[in-house]
């Protein structure tokens, strides 16, 4: 095969230019993560967003650059890091959680805001309106509280003769009014009596547990935000002390001993936050970017705890989960 062969000037030329592009660093798309949790490398949140990122071309050490800043479980720690993450000069900061997104609206931030909430950013007051957020904000809310009918539906099919539910319920959630008359609605129509358990701190959590030892409802559903997922644990432990089933809206209550949950796919969530950070990445304005909503969910049931509370669970629903741990 015979080569082509270049004037020696633009040969050389050529060459160069080659040299000088292998020279140049690729430009680096630099992404702060921000989560309230302890530093976990494997978080499979994170795991899920650098997924979604290797699925739009982002290799990390060629074109991205990802730095975790992890709260330790603690909200003041969030805050003190807010100066350091700027120091940074990300391109985008990632917050996980409503928790984590709160010290990086501060006004001394500058950069775009992505996050994953669990309750309505409106309501809260971070953005204008889902399809316009406005400023520098904008993700994906799990807020949902129409599944809320749902859940108790499922509650209603596991226990056929359930006539009376408990809500827990933190009060300062955005949301959580919508949620409250949602689930009213569906206990109307299920023919239950619900009563209400607002709690936002560990002590009115203990005094409401102790409520509803003593009124014996047939079954708790748990608004889930970032409190109540905290307190998921003692939550399962009053149900297997008392012997009520609890149901949730996120897979981590299941797995963490309730009986069951249903809600948003959190791995689904943050791959398809990727491609918010990837939009801004490429010059979208991310005021200029709708909140999503979930598009895909998952039940679960813990068949552990059902035994415990001598509950059967139906094999119809059994079917339908995503997940059953036994």
């Amino acid at each position: 095969m015979k080569r082509r062969q270049l004037p020696g000037a633009l040969a050389g030329s050529v060459l160069w230019l080659g040299r000088q592009a292998r020279a140049q660093p690729a430009s680096v798309f630099r992404v702060a993560w921000v989560s309230l949790d302890r530093a976990d490398s494997s978080s499979p949140v994170l795991a899920a967003f650098r997924a979604g990122l290797a699925e739009l071309g982002y290799t990390e050490g060629r074109n991205l650059a990802i730095d975790a800043w992890w709260g330790e479980g603690s909200a003041a720690r969030l805050e003190q890091l807010r100066g350091p993450i700027l120091a940074a000069r990300p391109d985008v900061i990632v917050a996980q959680g409503g928790i984590a997104l709160a010290p990086m609206l501060h006004a001394s931030v500058d950069r775009p805001v992505l996050f994953s909430m669990s309750g309505d950013p409106v309501a809260a007051r971070i953005v204008d309106s889902y399809a316009h957020p406005g400023g520098r904000a904008t993700g994906i809310t799990l807020f949902a509280a129409e599944l809320t009918g749902k859940r108790m539906a499922m509650l209603k099919e596991v226990l056929p003769g359930m006539r009376s539910i408990a809500v827990i319920a933190n009060p300062g959630h955005p949301g959580a009014p919508r949620e409250l008359q949602s689930s009213r609605e569906a206990a109307v129509r299920l023919g239950l009596a619900l009563s209400h358990f607002p709690t936002s701190s560990v002590a009115e959590l203990d005094a409401a547990l102790n409520k509803i030892a003593r009124a014996r409802p047939d079954a708790v559903l748990v608004f889930a935000d970032g409190f109540a997922l905290g307190q998921a644990e003692r939550i399962a432990a009053f149900s297997l002390r008392e012997r009520i089933p609890v149901a949730a809206g996120w897979a981590l209550f299941a797995q963490r001993g309730n009986l069951l949950a249903y809600g948003p796919e959190f791995t689904d969530v943050y791959r398809r936050l990727a491609s918010y950070a990837d939009r801004i990445h490429k010059g979208a304005r991310a005021g200029d970017l709708p909140v999503e909503q979930p598009t895909r969910f998952e039940l679960v049931f813990n068949l552990r705890t059902a035994r415990a509370l001598g509950i059967t669970v139906p094999r119809s629903l059994l079917l339908q989960a995503d997940a059953v741990i036994e």
